[in-house]
């Protein structure tokens, strides 16, 4: 039934707006209960990583609920955390449409977004309401990235202020250096940037007094050498883990024929073609961190197989984005029923 609608109606639109028109759909059948029919029951099994209980192993990627407007909806889908973000410490409009466009023939998608969000102030007021309202979430991840306007030598003043408003109402944090379309942003994961950033956010979290979980987003297409220095400052500054990978931009491989491609002109690229680089970065982090580090497996996964190969190699956690869009609503409870159910 999805595959008809997508087909029939939602290739059609332009992808940015097909979009906003899902997000009012999830939105809607929260409202009117009826995301509840997909809620994760009793058959999917928990999980221990950050010290955290995941209801279930495969969560929503940051990216599609930029501004925590759909949490408890996405939660009831069947996703068993949700990375909410990326949000910056100031709001931003992103960059000009269009800026998200669909590789159907690839499951595929390019974004050149550039961080479109309400800003950190404002989302985080709307993730304390959500928390006051006591009801059972699923577990809330919030990636922050640097704001636009704010130059690479102030970064990580940038990142300590997106910290002070999100930090007390997330789980974990993610700290995103590593999405193509921000300008500057990925020369954050070299080990001399990416140190005063990550001591700026932990120095703001002891001043709030939290334990919290932080994890760093890593690109796909750093060099071997690249991840394995980030790996070990990470384990040097005690991170809780690294999330592997954010999209890429190669466009080697692709069945979209190459003058629509560079129609849609730059972005990341995300999707099934990014399966392969982002199993071989999870081989490398597993080898480098022994255990050490929870590492969080995205980019590619369509299936359970996927999830259940992910996790064989080393990953704690497994997340997904662009075969939502592709494989509807269902998705997510789907692949962590069938995880469960080949324990």
């Amino acid at each position: 039934m999805y595959s008809f609608i997508f087909n029939i109606f939602f290739r059609r639109l332009d992808a940015e707006f097909a979009h906003h028109i899902g997000m009012f759909a999830i939105r809607a059948a929260y409202r009117l209960r009826i995301t509840k029919l997909a809620k994760i029951d009793r058959r999917v099994e928990n999980v221990s990583v950050l010290g955290l209980n995941f209801p279930g192993v495969f969560g929503l990627a940051a990216g599609f609920d930029k501004n925590a407007v759909a949490v408890r909806a996405l939660g009831e889908l069947g996703f068993s955390h949700v990375e909410i973000g990326t949000v910056t410490a100031l709001a931003q409009p992103g960059n000009e449409k269009p800026r998200l466009f669909r590789l159907v023939a690839d499951s595929a998608l390019i974004n050149r977004m550039g961080f479109n969000n309400q800003g950190a102030e404002i989302v985080s007021h709307r993730l304390q309401k959500l928390r006051n309202t006591g009801q059972k979430l699923p577990i809330i991840g919030v990636n922050i990235g640097k704001s636009k306007v704010v130059d690479v030598a102030d970064a990580a003043q940038d990142y300590a202020t997106s910290t002070r408003f999100l930090a007390p109402f997330a789980d974990y944090l993610a700290i995103n250096v590593s999405s193509p379309n921000t300008p500057g942003l990925r020369s954050l994961q070299s080990v001399s940037s990416l140190r005063p950033i990550l001591a700026a956010v932990q120095t703001e979290l002891a001043k709030l007094g939290l334990n919290l979980p932080v994890l760093v987003k890593i690109a796909p297409d750093l060099a071997d050498e690249d991840i394995l220095e980030v790996a070990q400052l990470a384990i040097e500054m005690k991170l809780a883990g690294i999330i592997a990978t954010n999209t890429t931009v190669s466009r080697t491989g692709l069945k979209t024929d190459a003058s629509m491609i560079e129609k849609f002109g730059a972005g990341g690229l995300s999707g099934a073609p990014l399966k392969s680089r982002s199993i071989e970065v999870l081989d490398l982090l597993a080898h480098a961190v022994g255990g050490r580090l929870a590492i969080i497996s995205v980019g590619g996964v369509e299936t359970a197989d996927d999830v259940t190969q992910r996790l064989s190699r080393g990953a704690d956690l497994v997340q997904g984005y662009t075969g939502f869009i592709y494989r509807g609503p269902l998705w997510a409870r789907q692949i962590n029923l069938e995880v469960s159910a080949k324990k």
